[in-house]
């Protein structure tokens, strides 16, 4: 209910939050400013929420390449969204912004002057952010804002291959160190509606060569369909979260079990064949089960206490390879104590 009253406070304007995502140098700027042109001849109402401009760059330099942890640069990162927010709230640039909002208020507001044109009060809003989103849980931190105000929702991906990328950023006034490019493009995760049902509404468009005619059409009838096709605002269901829960952890916990046993076997298997003696082998099957047993149960709990956690959020398969690495590791330990101690 809570939701639906403030999807209310929205009123009745068609609002799309659409991400560009792609490395550094993909071709997003200009893209975006291409679509800005685009707009204007809809009689839409369209800014660029470029994150470059609105979170300091100390904040970027802290950033690192790890996972995303509440480090400085994610709380940046969710103020833009909050400065969104609070603008679909109230549409007025003098709104005062959130006290833990740190970004550059000149450049936001600058951001969302055009918005306030008196086109027509009821001319659809649109939001054009301008960012790398190599993670998906960035990307569905968008997803969440949108739904939870009955906003339109899209994706365009620019795929661009390294070498451009990298090329094109020399050339930049200010150009970021090359191995930053590098090491995002090993992490970036293109959107993938068949992993992500959320994701469903995506493009990709190759950005290695100038953009197409076709391209900005393609882009414009997306946002278009985004418009015309909001999201359902978020419905709390708690008994829903915990069978999501439930099922995520069961499933991962599941094909974590058969690979300890397999890993399990081939311990045993080299035990064997360094002929440690049968009451050794006994005493070695004991402490391998025992770990297992205890990995799991840490395991499921880990992923049920997870309160953001859903089967449509999680990489199952990915899931289970990162936490069998833990069990490898103490299978091995537990197979040199035995062989030691026999030996």
């Amino acid at each position: 209910m809570a939701a639906a009253e403030e999807a209310d406070s929205i009123g009745q304007v068609r609002v799309c939050l659409c991400v560009l995502c792609g490395l550094p140098a993909a071709g997003k700027t200009t893209l975006a400013r291409t679509i800005l042109r685009g707009t204007a001849q809809h009689e839409w109402r369209s800014t660029v929420v470029c994150y470059d401009d609105l979170i300091p760059d100390h904040a970027f330099q802290s950033r690192g390449m790890e996972e995303q942890t509440h480090t400085e640069w994610k709380l940046h990162r969710q103020a833009v969204l909050q400065c969104i927010e609070q603008f679909l709230k109230n549409c007025d640039v003098s709104t005062d912004l959130p006290v833990s909002c740190k970004i550059n208020c000149t450049a936001w507001e600058r951001c969302i002057q055009d918005l306030l044109e008196p086109q027509s009060d009821n001319a659809p809003l649109i939001f054009l952010l301008d960012d790398n989103f190599y993670y998906p849980s960035m990307r569905y931190e968008v997803y969440q804002l949108a739904r939870k105000y009955s906003l339109g929702f899209c994706q365009v991906y620019l795929h661009c291959d390294l070498e451009s990328c990298t090329s094109r950023n020399q050339s930049r006034s200010k150009p970021i160190p090359a191995e930053v490019i590098l090491d995002m493009s090993k992490r970036l995760e293109a959107p993938n509606p068949q992993k992500n049902s959320w994701e469903t509404n995506s493009i990709t468009l190759n950005t290695t060569d100038h953009f197409s005619d076709s391209d900005i059409q393609k882009v414009m009838e997306l946002l278009s369909s985004a418009l015309t096709n909001p999201l359902s605002p978020v419905e709390d269901h708690t008994e829903q979260k915990m069978a999501d829960r439930l099922k995520c952890a069961t499933s991962v916990v599941h094909q974590a079990d058969q690979a300890c046993r397999r890993l399990i076997s081939e311990a045993m298997k080299t035990a064997r064949e360094n002929q440690v003696p049968p009451g050794q082998m006994r005493s070695l099957a004991a402490q391998l089960n025992e770990s297992k047993a205890k990995f799991l149960h840490d395991l499921r709990t880990q992923f049920l206490q997870d309160v953001h956690l859903t089967d449509e959020d999680v990489d199952v398969d990915r899931a289970v390879k990162t936490a069998i690495h833990v069990f490898d590791s103490d299978k091995k330990d537990i197979l040199l104590r035995a062989m030691s101690d026999y030996t």
